[in-house]
Parts: C-alpha cells; sequence; structure tokens
C-alpha cells in the first residue's frame, strides 16, 4: 500500500496510503430471485476503478440486494461479477476481501476499539507485530488514533462509524461497500461523516459501492450513481447529470423535487422538443436523448423548483401567468405555491435571497423557465 508517516506535535500522521492496483467492478446480465420475485433482473454496470459509487431508490428496488451480491452474501441465479479480472461470481465473502460497513456498527461491546478493529486480521491470522502497526496505521486515518483503548459505549456515534471504518480499511479491501452506514446519526454528524468518508475513500484509493436513501448525501459525496426501481437500472450519471437530466419521470421524482406538466409534443429535434401543454407552449430538452418522441406523442416536462424565475413581465417564452399563494419564507429561501391562471395547476417555485414574499397574493405574475431547465421525458 505504499505508507509512509510524518511526526508532528509527538503524533503519528498518515500522509498517503495507497492502494497498489485500485480495480474496477464489473456486473453482467445479473439477476437474483427470491422465490417468484426477481430482486434483481439482468443488471449490467460498470464501477471505475477508485471510484465513488452511489446506488439509490425507492424501498424494495434491489439496491441492498446488489451490495450484498457484491459482497458474497448471496448468489445469483444469472450472471457472473468481476472484481478487476477476477470472476468473484461464487466467491464466499471472505475470499473476496472486501471491506464492509452496516447500518448498525457492529462493534463488539466488550473489546476495545484496537481489538474491533484487529478482529478481521486475527481472523487472517495477520502477525502479531505487523496486526499492531496495521491498526495504528488505520485509527490514525480516521482521526481516532488516541481512542484505541476505549470500549464503544465510550464513544460517541460519530467516533464509533470511525471505528467502523478503520475496521473496514485495515484488511486492506479490494473495494468497500457501505450499507447506509450514516442513517443512524443525527444531522450534523451525517455532514460531518459524509466529508470523512469521502476523504477517506480518496485518500486510500478505494473503489467503494455506498447504498443509502439519503439523496442529499448521495448528491454531495458521489462521483457516480444509478437509481434502479424493480430489480432494474433507470440511470446511471453524475450527481448533475441525474438532477439536472433524469432519464424518465421516476428519477426526476426521485431525486429532488420537481414540478410536472402533461403535455403533447408539436415538434422535436437536436435533442429538444416543443410541447403544448395545458399552461401553455414550452421549448425543451430531452432527458434522455436515445428516446426521441414524435409530433403528436404524450410526454411529461419536469422542472425544478428553483429553475422558475418570477417576474411582472410577459417572458418571450416558457411563461405561465398566475398568483403567488401561499408563501413559506427560510430566510435564504422562499417557497411560492404558484397558482396558474385559469384555475389550472399550482407549481411549487423557490426562490434564492428572497424579494417578493410581501407582495405575496398580490396582483398577476408569470413565472418563467430556461429552455435548457425544461426536461422533456418520454416514460
Amino acid at each position: 500500500w505504499g505508507n509512509s508517516f510524518d511526526r508532528a506535535g509527538g503524533r503519528t500522521l498518515l500522509r498517503r496510503a495507497v492502494p497498489a492496483g485500485m480495480i474496477s467492478i464489473r456486473i453482467q446480465k445479473l439477476t437474483k430471485r427470491f422465490g417468484l420475485v426477481t430482486a434483481l433482473h439482468d443488471l449490467d454496470l460498470t464501477i471505475e476503478p477508485g471510484e465513488l459509487f452511489f446506488l439509490l431508490g425507492p424501498s424494495g428496488c434491489g439496491k441492498t440486494t446488489l451490495l450484498r451480491s457484491l459482497a458474497g452474501f448471496y448468489f445469483p441465479e444469472e450472471g457472473t461479477i468481476f472484481f478487476g479480472g477476477d470472476d468473484v461470481t461464487r466467491l464466499a465473502p471472505h475470499k473476496r476481501n472486501t471491506g464492509m460497513m452496516f447500518q448498525s456498527y457492529a462493534l463488539w461491546p466488550h473489546m476495545t476499539v484496537a481489538e474491533n478493529v484487529a478482529f478481521g486480521l486475527e481472523e487472517r491470522k495477520v502477525a502479531r507485530d505487523e496486526l499492531k502497526r496495521r491498526v495504528g496505521e488505520a485509527l490514525e486515518s480516521v482521526r481516532m488514533g488516541s481512542y484505541a483503548e476505549r470500549k464503544p459505549n465510550q464513544l460517541s456515534g460519530g467516533q464509533q462509524q470511525r471505528v467502523a471504518l478503520a475496521r473496514a480499511l485495515v484488511v486492506r479491501p479490494r473495494c468497500l461497500l457501505l450499507d447506509e452506514p450514516l442513517s443512524n446519526l443525527d444531522a450534523k454528524l451525517r455532514l460531518e461523516m459524509r466529508a470523512e468518508i469521502r476523504r477517506v475513500c480518496k485518500e486510500f484509493a478505494l473503489t467503494t459501492v455506498y447504498v443509502t436513501h439519503d439523496q442529499k448525501e448521495a448528491l454531495s459525496v458521489s462521483d457516480r450513481m444509478a437509481i434502479l426501481d424493480g430489480g432494474c437500472i433507470r440511470q446511471v450519471g453524475t450527481a448533475r447529470e441525474v438532477y439536472r437530466r433524469p432519464a424518465c419521470k421516476l428519477v426526476a421524482n426521485f431525486i429532488g423535487e420537481t414540478d410536472f406538466l402533461e403535455g403533447k409534443v408539436v415538434s422535436a429535434e437536436r435533442g429538444g422538443a416543443v410541447v403544448e401543454t395545458a399552461l401553455g407552449r414550452f421549448h425543451g430538452v430531452l432527458g434522455d436523448l436515445t428516446r426521441v418522441p414524435t409530433a403528436g406523442a404524450r410526454v411529461t416536462l419536469s422542472v425544478r423548483p428553483e429553475c422558475w424565475t418570477l417576474s411582472r413581465e410577459t417572458p418571450e417564452r416558457n411563461g405561465v401567468k398566475g398568483r403567488i399563494g401561499a408563501c413559506v419564507y427560510l430566510g435564504e429561501t422562499a417557497q411560492y405555491d404558484f397558482v396558474a391562471a385559469g384555475g389550472g395547476q399550482t407549481l411549487k417555485i423557490f426562490e434564492l435571497n428572497p424579494r417578493f414574499t410581501e407582495q405575496a397574493d398580490r396582483g398577476e405574475w408569470f413565472a418563467s423557465a430556461a429552455p435548457e431547465d425544461v426536461v422533456v421525458l418520454t416514460e
């Protein structure tokens, strides 16, 4: 792993710890069934070496099943899993050399921090001197070196999670698998541990697969993500790609908030479309460039609440006439219910640095969105 250390203020600091060979993870035509239920259906996915990759989706979508298949806790009925060039599809968990972090921490209460971290090395019959050195390095890497002799019940939730991370790292895994590791922490600790997990994964150059239900966690930490539903992958991309260009209505609705407008295609070309809706005609971009709708096709428009602009002036395009209804002032932002004219639908609009809250429900307004912020969804 090429470790090197500095001495500073009497404390050992981890400067660098990089695995000799980062691995990719390739999943090909993977199918997993539980009785009559197909939890994973013909999945194809490639995770790049050193990538921090998130799996998201609604409950029962298959994300935990996929993670456990990577760990070796489940064997698939069909398909293959490769770690680098090695087929690990039928390997037992202990032969895959993965590091696993669970939601519950799973620390032994009667053991010290150091003993908990050392457990995996003892199972692997690592020599005592080597074991002690590696435990020390792992604890320093998560900034828990001074807590080695404490018991888990003497630690905060965030500190226990750092110990669990050190235990996963100490075995020098080929990849790191995280199963909703921050769900038991309070909001402040979750923010702290998000940054810490990303730092450690990048410092150790670990290929990491991370399951979560927390969208903000995925958007702020991931290199890329996959959205699953019904055992199928609906979209893969960076946080920006998935948020700004959802490929389908399910993804748009799952990641963040959005306003949906139903309509009929007037024309479509070059990655964009003109759509007629009950609120007017909109110009937008295609969420899925491989599915170009024909004229007359029914589609759904997705517009994020923060993409609307409020004005008293009639916009050139993509405008909706209406009035500002209910308003929630949040300091840095305000959330409006914008009631479209003619008894139409109510749009949710977010305004940064709010200016219009005192004018809510006073006269006629226009809400408009730029064409690049109007995403045309064909499914």
